[in-house]
């Protein structure tokens, strides 16, 4: 009887204990982690901060951030301070305060006062930054810098006509005495093409036009001699059918630390202008035939081959005949109603021993003809 009781008090002895054990485990699951910093909510710095001066105004454009620097998404708006330094050394010299949600697209338009609109060039460098509630931030975001001081006079007169070869644009040229700078012609395209999505345009085959730009810059640098600028210019990219406007500014380029930078003048009042195709193409060049006998069981024939034109709303040939002997007037359209496409045909309707004068014409796809081209004659070989 003694054993069995020692027995029962072991067995009550050794459960307690490995009760004990599992208390202790289950409760060092629970226990803390090693502690950590508070989050200070700061939102992620800008770091693709842009400015570009026109005349008097500066705009600058950024993205704003979608998490703060702890990697967790803002939420509510945040405080944007924009900075205007004249020192890149210097912190925040602010100018303005924004209140922009995460992930927008930040602008911001600055007028710059009349102390740094005049005078010899200089570097202004912009900056955002953006405070958490209490204040604080991250740090600034990338300079943006432009050239304070004097900007080049406006563009005046600015006008379009429809040419040949392009669009021909003039404008009131600048006193002989200025100092040489750039001007910038800035083309948008405002024809209904511009509002269609790319896929519902036709013309898709490998000889349509290129899709055309909204938007295009052309540069037209400083005369010879040093003059400044001329006061014309031809814009050679255009697309017949369609509208465009224009719009000219003044560009000087100045060397700062070894960089550099642009000083624009203002944007000039528009010009509009609807480039509708009214020439004809140019004559095809180099026409020449050559009689081939017939063999083998092929008739007589002329085959004739010319320089392809070059024009980018090309439909193709017309090709006409005459009979040596026949009267100056006696000539036939021989090719088919719709234009021949390649630059070359083949006549198989000569009898042997005549002789044949032939002409070609260039067509376009607004049915314009040309003139005909330089004759060649040519005579069949006899049986």
């Amino acid at each position: 009887m003694q054993c069995a009781s020692n027995f029962g008090v072991e067995r009550r002895g050794a459960a307690l204990v490995a009760a004990l054990a599992v208390s202790v485990v289950l409760a060092g699951c629970g226990m803390p982690g090693a502690p950590q910093p508070p989050s200070l909510h700061l939102p992620d710095r800008v770091s693709d901060l842009a400015a570009v001066r026109t005349g008097n105004q500066v705009a600058l454009t950024w993205s704003m951030p979608r998490r703060d620097t702890d990697k967790v998404m803002l939420k509510g708006n945040v405080t944007v301070r924009v900075c205007r330094n004249e020192s890149a050394a210097a912190g925040c010299a602010g100018i303005a305060t924004l209140q922009l949600a995460p992930e927008a697209h930040g602008a911001f338009t600055d007028s710059l006062p009349p102390a740094l609109a005049h005078g010899a060039p200089r570097v202004l460098t912009y900056f955002v930054e953006l405070d958490n509630r209490k204040g604080r931030s991250a740090g600034l975001s990338n300079g943006a810098q432009v050239l304070a001081g004097e900007a080049p006079a406006a563009v005046e007169g600015l006008a379009a006509e429809i040419r040949r070869d392009g669009v021909l644009l003039r404008w009131a040229p600048a006193p002989p005495n200025a100092a040489p700078v750039a001007v910038r012609l800035v083309r948008q395209l405002v024809s209904a093409s511009a509002r269609e999505p790319a896929s519902s345009k036709t013309g898709e085959g490998p000889l349509a036009p290129r899709p055309e730009p909204r938007e295009r810059t052309l540069l037209v640098e400083p005369g010879p001699h040093g003059n400044t600028d001329l006061g014309r210019a031809l814009d050679s990219s255009i697309q017949f059918g369609e509208t465009y406007e224009y719009r000219a500014q003044r560009v000087a380029r100045v060397e700062v630390n070894g960089e550099s930078l642009e000083l624009a003048g203002p944007l000039s009042a528009p010009a509009r202008i609807e480039a509708v195709n009214v020439y004809p193409p140019a004559a095809p060049r180099a026409l020449a035939a050559v009689a081939t006998a017939g063999a083998e069981g092929a008739g007589p024939a002329i085959d004739l081959n010319w320089q392809p034109n070059t024009e980018a709303d090309l439909a193709g040939y017309v090709v006409y005949r005459r009979e040596v002997g026949a009267a100056e007037g006696g000539w036939q359209r021989i090719s088919p109603a719709q234009p021949v496409t390649g630059p070359g045909y083949h006549d198989a309707d000569v009898e042997a021993g005549h002789s044949y004068i032939y002409a070609v014409s260039a067509v376009d796809q607004q049915g314009h003809e040309s003139a005909r081209s330089v004759e060649a004659e040519e005579t069949v070989p006899g049986p």
